[in-house]
C-alpha cells in the first residue's frame, strides 16, 4: 500500500500516553505522522519519520484526533429560529418546541431529510470532527423513525434509536401506550438500523420506569443504551444509565454526589453539551466536580434545531475551558478520546499506530488555541480514513 507522511508538525496531539511528553494528549513537538492504508502506521519526531511515498509539510502547524462528536440530533426538517430568538429576547413563545420539529420532519421528503443530514455533516468534517453519531427522535412514529434511522445510517458513522426523545402528540393522554409502541412495533422496525437505544430520562419526557422498560427492550433486541440524563433537574437518570451499563449519560447538568460517585466507580461516561447551556441559558454542568472524582468526560455539540444548533466542536471546547472549569487539555482530550470512550470505540480519538488515520491541521501552534481564540476558524485540514478532506 502507497505510504502517506505527514511532516513538520509543531505540536502532535496523539492521545496516547505512551508517546511524547508523557501526558494524557501524549504531545509530540515537531511531530510526524505516516498514515497506510487508511491508518496510522507511526508517529513520532519528524527527524526519524520513514521514508513515504507522499509527504506533506504541516509548516510547523499542530495537529489533533479527529473530533468525536458522541451526541448529535441531525435527521430533521425545519426551523425553531422564532423560538430561539424570542427565548434570547426575554419573550413568551408558545409554539411545540420539539413538536414542531416533529411535525416538520414527519412532513419532509426521505431526499430532503438525507440532504440536510449530509449539509451538517460537511459542515462537521469542516470544522474537524471525523466522528459523528447521530439519532432519530423528530419522527415518532413508527414510519418516520425507522426512515429517519435509515437515512442516518447510510451517512453517519453511529446511530441510535431514540424513539423515546418525548411522548408522541397522539399519546399524549396514554403515555405508557407510547411506551408500548416504543418498545414493540417500533423497536422491532428501528433496530436493524442503529446500534444503540436512547431515552430521554425527564420530568415531561420518560419517567424511570419507562425508561428503564425502553432501554432493557432495546438491550434485548442488541443495542447498546445511552440516557439523556439529569438535563433539566435532579433525577434518575445517571443512575439508571450506570446500572444497566450505558455508554454514556448525557448532559449530566444536574447531579448528587450520588450519581458523581456511580459515574466515577461505573462504566458509563458523562458526556457533557455545553452548547445546549448557551443556547437556552441554563446553568453549566460542573466538570470539575466529575473530573477530580474520577469521572470520564466527553464534550459534544448535541447539534440539534431547538436547544444546541451548533456543529462545532472548538466552540464546545472554548465553552467548556471558560465556563466549565475544564483546562484547555482535559477539553481536547473529552471531544477527541473521550467521544471514542462514549461510543466505546478504539480506532478513533487518538493518533497511534493501528487508529484510524482522522486528524486535524490547526493554524496555529498549540491545541491551547482552541479554546485560546474561540470562535476563529483554526482547522485547516481535515484527514479523515487517510484521505485529506
Amino acid at each position: 500500500m502507497p505510504t502517506t507522511a505527514l511532516l513538520n508538525i509543531g505540536s502532535l496531539v496523539t492521545n496516547d500516553p505512551a508517546q511524547g511528553d508523557g501526558s494524557p494528549l501524549g504531545v509530540i513537538r515537531n511531530g510526524a505522522v505516516v498514515i497506510e492504508d487508511g491508518t496510522v502506521a507511526w508517529t513520532g519526531p519528524s527527524d526519524s519519520a520513514p521514508a513515504a511515498d507522499t509527504a506533506h509539510d504541516a509548516g510547523g502547524r499542530a495537529a489533533i484526533p479527529g473530533f468525536v462528536d458522541s451526541h448529535s440530533h441531525l435527521v430533521f426538517a425545519g426551523d425553531r429560529t422564532e423560538e430561539f430568538h424570542a427565548r434570547m429576547s426575554g419573550r413568551p413563545y408558545r409554539a411545540g418546541g420539539i413538536r414542531t420539529t416533529v411535525a416538520a420532519t414527519r412532513e419532509a421528503s426521505d431526499e430532503a431529510l438525507a440532504a440536510n443530514l449530509a449539509a451538517h455533516l460537511r459542515e462537521m468534517r469542516r470544522q474537524g470532527t471525523t466522528t459523528v453519531e447521530t439519532k432519530s427522535g423528530y419522527g415518532l412514529t413508527t414510519h418516520d423513525e425507522a426512515r429517519a434511522l435509515r437515512v442516518a445510517a447510510e451517512q453517519a458513522d453511529e446511530v441510535t434509536y431514540l424513539g423515546a426523545h418525548i411522548v408522541a402528540p397522539e399519546y399524549a393522554d396514554d403515555p405508557d401506550g407510547y411506551t408500548a409502541l416504543v418498545t414493540g412495533e417500533m423497536l422491532d422496525a428501528c433496530a436493524p438500523y442503529a446500534r444503540w437505544v436512547d431515552v430521554f430520562c425527564e420530568q415531561g419526557a420518560f419517567g424511570e420506569d419507562q425508561a428503564r422498560a425502553i432501554l432493557t427492550a432495546g438491550q434485548a433486541r442488541g443495542l447498546t443504551p445511552r440516557v439523556h440524563a439529569n438535563q433539566l433537574s435532579h433525577g434518575p437518570g445517571v443512575q439508571l444509565a450506570v446500572e444497566l451499563g450505558a455508554a454514556s449519560a448525557d448532559h449530566c447538568t444536574h447531579l448528587t454526589d450520588a450519581d458523581v460517585d456511580a459515574l466515577a466507580h461505573g462504566g458509563t461516561v458523562a458526556t457533557l453539551l455545553p452548547g445546549c447551556e448557551f443556547s437556552t441559558r441554563a446553568v453549566y454542568p460542573d466538570a470539575r466536580r466529575l473530573l477530580d472524582a474520577g469521572a470520564r468526560v466527553a464534550l459534544s455539540t448535541d447539534c440539534n434545531p431547538g436547544s444546541s444548533f451548533t456543529s462545532s466542536m472548538p466552540f464546545c471546547i472554548a465553552i467548556a475551558v471558560r465556563e466549565m472549569n475544564m483546562t484547555p487539555d482535559e477539553a481536547l482530550w473529552s471531544a477527541t478520546a473521550g467521544g471514542a470512550l462514549a461510543l466505546r470505540r478504539t480506532d478513533v480519538g487518538r493518533l497511534a499506530p493501528g487508529a484510524r488515520a482522522d486528524l486535524a491541521l490547526l493554524d496555529a501552534p498549540s491545541h491551547v488555541h482552541l479554546a485560546y481564540r474561540p470562535g476563529v476558524p483554526l482547522v485547516t485540514d481535515v484527514w479523515h480514513a487517510g484521505t485529506r478532506v
